[in-house]
């Protein structure tokens, strides 16, 4: 029988973290491992961890959602697992989940999903799954082309060897979308959702259109810059990318003028901070840095953004064009 771990990530939140273990140690189908990767929490997560003598973990500095499954993944592939289920430490699985979402595995190398469920009311999806809101609708056991990542989703090695492990460079917001396409999409892997294997996570609150609060908005930063990052992978054409993150970015700048109710310049100038990095490739950007510049109340320029994206560019395509040059004549 293949060996199955779970990979939960966990940031300052103990107590769900423990009620997802428990969650994980009653489970139908035993797991062989349990892994927790601990980014960096100071609520006394670390302390808990080292009295759990069923669990493995990872204690590491705070590298977002994507650094977490990036370590969690990497070292589950690395200890020979064949499956391996990830999580956030804010929901918990059925105790049926990982017996049935086993079950539903074919043989053929897909994209498993359980069926991210409202842990308030236990019957409506946190996300439109298909063309169901709750499972009441839901007709089918297996809901095919449709996951949502990292809620209960179950990766086999062989998708890892394709498709490699989530980027931690993106920190958070997107990463999961980025990994998600990388393996549907450019290696072209299937996806199901699993009707009968449930996975309770919080409904989820987040909305564009709230006010958000200008000097503590960091999360913004990476909702911005990653989307880039998303359509290039999402996209075979680089051009359907930049165009879509330019629409992106257009309907931004209008919910902005339209929904937000305080600091609207500060924060249409804000834009173009993380614009401007996702055209540069720049990564290096952290919760406290922007928290720093936020605070200072720099503003960014849309021009100087542009203009570094279109240098990139035109150099990117020089140096295609004298490395195909320079191939030439070494052939010749």
């Amino acid at each position: 029988m293949e060996k199955v771990i779970a990979v939960v990530v966990t940031y300052n939140r103990q107590t769900l973290l423990s009620e997802c273990v428990t969650a994980l140690r009653k489970q139908s189908r035993p797991l062989d491992a349990i892994l927790i990767v601990n980014n960096g929490s100071t609520d006394g997560t670390e302390s808990w961890l080292r009295q759990q003598t069923d669990l493995f973990y990872i204690n590491q500095n705070n590298v977002g959602s994507s650094g977490g499954f990036s370590a969690g993944i990497t070292w589950a592939y690395k200890n020979n697992y064949a499956w391996i289920w990830c999580m956030d430490d804010d929901g918990y699985p059925k105790e049926d989940a990982l017996e049935n979402l086993l079950a539903a595995d074919d043989g053929c190398l897909r994209l498993l999903n359980c069926a991210v469920i409202d842990k308030e009311d236990k019957k409506s999806f946190v996300w439109k799954t298909g063309e169901y809101k709750t499972l009441d609708q839901v007709d089918r056991n297996i809901i095919e082309g449709i996951g949502h990542p990292f809620n209960g989703t179950m990766l086999h090695r062989k998708i890892v060897e394709r498709a490699g492990v989530p980027k931690p460079k993106y920190f958070l917001w997107g990463d999961e979308t980025e990994y998600y396409y990388r393996i549907v999409r450019r290696n072209e892997i299937p996806v199901r959702t699993v009707a009968n294997s449930i996975h309770y996570h919080p409904s989820t609150a987040f909305s564009i259109k709230k006010d958000w609060d200008y000097t503590s908005g960091w999360k913004m930063y990476f909702y911005i810059r990653n989307r880039f990052h998303i359509h290039q992978v999402k996209f075979n054409s680089k051009l359907m990318a930049l165009l879509h993150y330019c629409c992106f970015i257009i309907a931004f700048t209008g919910v902005v003028l339209l929904f937000q109710k305080t600091d609207k310049v500060k924060k249409l100038s804000f834009i173009m901070w993380p614009v401007a990095d996702a055209f540069n490739n720049n990564f290096d950007a952290t919760p406290p840095s922007i928290l720093s510049r936020l605070k200072a109340d720099e503003t960014f320029s849309l021009s100087n953004s542009i203009n570094s994206y279109l240098k990139n560019s035109w150099a990117n395509v020089l140096a295609l064009f004298s490395a195909t040059r320079t191939e030439r004549t070494a052939n010749a």
